[in-house]
């Protein structure tokens, strides 16, 4: 299983709008999305107010591909939160279960 950690940095003054677009489409959307395992979906906090992130286990590299395409190591953007962030950051590891 693949581990996909996404953050986000909104930008300054548009933290109240990217939290209605994380909690009304794009949380909704990926936990739909075919492949994937599980989301964990973490919103901003009172100390970081602008970072939110989502954690993601797909099922295989397929499965991550058949949603964001073939180059994978790039962040999927939805057009709706383009203008509200600042930057983005993507890491991927292989999902170890502990015993």
């Amino acid at each position: 299983m693949i581990m996909r950690i996404f953050q986000v940095v909104t930008r300054p003054g548009k933290e109240a709008a990217f939290a209605r677009f994380f909690h009304e489409t794009a949380i909704p959307l990926m936990q739909q999305t075919k492949g994937l395992v599980t989301v964990l979906p973490g919103a901003a906090r009172p100390d970081s107010p602008r970072n939110f992130s989502f954690v993601m286990v797909w099922k295989d590299l397929d499965a991550l591909r058949d949603f964001v395409g073939p180059d994978y190591q790039t962040p999927h953007i939805d057009p709706a939160e383009e203008a509200l962030v600042e930057s983005r950051s993507l890491q991927h590891y292989d999902l170890v279960v502990a015993d």
